[in-house]
């Protein structure tokens, strides 16, 4: 892909104690669909990481101390805001990371609904109160928030995951360092300029760019860093496990997914096809949460390919920013590389590809990240696409006899995300959907993840939850106080 470099005006700062920090040194953001050069961030150093931490943790000591309602009152003034910045937020998600602007909407929606249910989960942190054994006594449970907390958002969702992670924190009572992608760390910036229009005190939510392991190093070896908190590869995921068991510091990970979609010949068809475009190609295939594996019951699976092939003939595929376009691009050529090798690795051991109608323009060949939606059949356990994790429109599909055979090769041996499931059979939905070694089941649903429930996976595909009232207690301790007292 060709870089096209144009004039940036203006330098998107790091946000450290409630100050705009420029460096030297920036980083720059091309767009995936045109090459263009579409904003330049300043980019610091371990330094900088320090100062974060430092500022956090001299806000944690009155942020803590401010009322469930004083923080509330906050997180809902962000959460207007935003809605406010609703249209010029989703421009920046796809400008920064190109999905398609419909989508981009989506995201900014729910990051604002992030914002919006903790606000009132703000108010509900319950503690305890536990009968004694003498009557000189008593035992209370009380919860406090953790201390600061570093968290490390990825590029594919770019502002939502951010608001995912500090809509909690903020509530629970806690303070941030925030390090997003490197690719993608616009959305972030922005978030910090709404957290600075709204008031929020100095030091409370911090925003720094540096080199990934510049960055990790200094939060990983501080002790005043209480929590780490991430979303990424399962790679990465276990190296900062192992790195926090210097300190013992709390960890959420997210991590990555090899998501099975399901479905059987008792399924509604036309639904399921219809769902599958929203689990498979929804940007552009790039989701932990994406399906990687479609198991279609023989019975049905020349009848499901034919509805699904009709669906993906007609995708428009482009640049995000234009309405009309339902995938877009790949974030950048190692994607587009890898994704491609999987796809040729599979056809050459036989699987048959069916590709999108849609033709790309001269521009877009040369200048973007696109690979055209791809349905691959006759797909078996020895290709590339089948173990591996495919961030890319591509959906792959094996076709089971019975459901004892789905059952002893569906659930992954390291992954544990997401799954999707398609009966109308509520036997089999109950006993298939149990048996799922998956941290969430979307049955006859394809988007089966809101904020009022919890979100996360098992195996090697992440620790804790987000979400729900559980992704508020992942940021608080509780604390045993016992009293004695004479009567």
């Amino acid at each position: 892909m060709k870089m096209k470099v144009i004039k940036i005006r203006e330098i998107h700062n790091m946000y450290i104690n409630g100050e705009w920090i420029q460096t030297d040194n920036q980083l720059r953001i091309y767009s995936p669909a045109t090459g263009e050069l579409t904003y330049e961030v300043s980019n610091g150093t371990g330094e900088h990481v320090q100062q974060a931490i430092d500022a956090a943790d001299e806000a944690f000591k009155t942020w803590s101390k401010n009322s469930a309602k004083e923080r509330a009152n906050y997180l809902i003034a962000v959460y207007r805001k935003m809605e406010e910045k609703k249209e010029f937020l989703a421009e920046v998600i796809t400008k920064e990371m190109g999905k398609p602007i419909n989508d981009a909407r989506g995201e900014v929606q729910s990051s604002i609904e992030y914002f919006r249910w903790f606000a009132e989960e703000a108010r509900r942190v319950y503690g305890e109160t536990i009968p004694s054994d003498s009557h000189d006594k008593r035992i209370v449970v009380i919860k406090q928030p953790i201390g600061v907390v570093g968290a490390i958002t990825p590029w594919n969702f770019p502002l939502s995951m951010v608001a995912r992670k500090a809509a909690p924190a903020l509530a629970a009572g806690c303070t941030l360092v925030m390090k997003p992608s490197s690719k993608s760390p616009q959305s972030t910036i922005e978030l910090a300029k709404i957290f600075e229009e709204v008031g929020l005190p100095q030091g409370v939510f911090n925003v720094v760019m540096a080199n990934s392991s510049e960055v990790t190093e200094v939060l990983m070896d501080s002790k005043k860093v209480k929590k780490i908190t991430f979303t990424g590869s399962t790679g990465i995921g276990k190296l900062l496990m192992e790195k926090s068991a210097k300190t013992v510091k709390r960890i959420s990970m997210e991590l990555g997914g090899h998501a099975p979609f399901i479905v059987f010949e008792d399924a509604n068809l036309e639904q399921a096809a219809q769902d599958l475009l929203a689990t498979k190609f929804r940007c552009s295939g790039q989701m932990c949460t994406s399906t990687n594996r479609i198991y279609v019951q023989d019975t049905v699976a020349e009848k499901f390919t034919e509805l699904i092939a009709n669906k993906v003939r007609n995708l428009k595929v482009g640049n995000g920013l234009h309405e009309e376009t339902n995938v877009g691009p790949l974030i950048d050529q190692n994607a587009v590389a890898k994704v491609q090798e999987q796809i040729d690795d599979a056809v050459s051991k036989g699987a048959h590809k069916i590709e999108s109608d849609m033709e790309l323009s001269e521009e877009e060949k040369a200048n973007g990240n696109f690979v055209k939606p791809t349905i691959l059949t006759n797909v078996t356990t020895q290709m590339k696409i089948y173990t591996e994790e495919s961030f890319g429109p591509v959906a792959p599909i094996i076709v089971f006899t019975s459901e004892e055979e789905l059952m002893n090769m569906v659930n992954h041996e390291d992954y544990g995300l997401a799954s999707y499931l398609y009966s109308d059979n509520m036997s089999r939905i109950i006993r298939v959907s149990e048996a799922l070694e998956y941290g969430m089941v979307g049955v006859n649903d394809p988007l089966p993840f809101v904020v009022q429930s919890p979100f996360g996976g098992v195996k090697e595909s992440g620790v804790g939850k987000e979400g729900g009232h559980q992704g508020l207690a992942a940021y608080l301790e509780e604390k045993l106080v016992a009293i004695k007292y004479n009567l």
